[in-house]
């Protein structure tokens, strides 16, 4: 397990799984939401995202937190282990409220407390637009090694498990 990526729906937290597994991997983690965003909230130019992803796939070891599903298959054909966050729904939606406001290493700016009703919306139908599409990917990908997780206690365990 060299390079990995973190997939999920937002809210389900790749980020925070993503920091437990660096910490217990000793493996450098890179955020896409840092790649692909600048400070003042504009996207980064395309070129200059898919420069620096690809810097960071040339890499002999990472861990790549984020979903984007334009460089997806991408990240499935460099990588060797795949974590997939497969939560419920309304588990990704408390964990978007729980993060407002809040500084976070994996995005260049704060969240506020206003609610975005199309990142919302995105959310909410996470599910059954985006996750067939993952699930295919790795249908695609039989010889990655693909750990799906059902719920926070199952990636809890997981990080444990590793500490031993």
């Amino acid at each position: 397990m060299k390079k990995i990526i973190v997939i999920g729906c937002p809210g389900s937290g790749k980020s925070t799984f993503s920091r437990a597994l660096q910490a217990e991997t000793g493996i450098p983690l890179f955020y896409l939401d840092m790649m692909y965003w600048n400070a003042d909230k504009t996207k980064a130019d395309k070129a200059v995202f898919l420069d620096r992803l690809a810097n960071v796939l040339q890499k002999d070891e990472w861990i790549i937190d984020g979903n984007y599903g334009s460089t997806m298959e991408q990240r499935l054909r460099a990588c060797d282990t795949v974590f997939f966050l497969d939560y419920p729904v309304e588990v990704c939606l408390n964990g978007i409220r729980e993060r407002r406001g809040r500084e976070r290493p994996d995005m260049p700016w704060v969240e506020t407390d206003e609610e975005d009703p199309e990142f919302l919306a995105f959310v909410k139908n996470f599910n059954e637009q985006s996750r067939p599409a993952i699930l295919e990917l790795l249908k695609r990908y039989p010889d990655k090694n693909a750990i799906v997780f059902s719920d926070r206690k199952e990636a809890d365990d997981y990080l444990i498990r590793l500490q031993r």
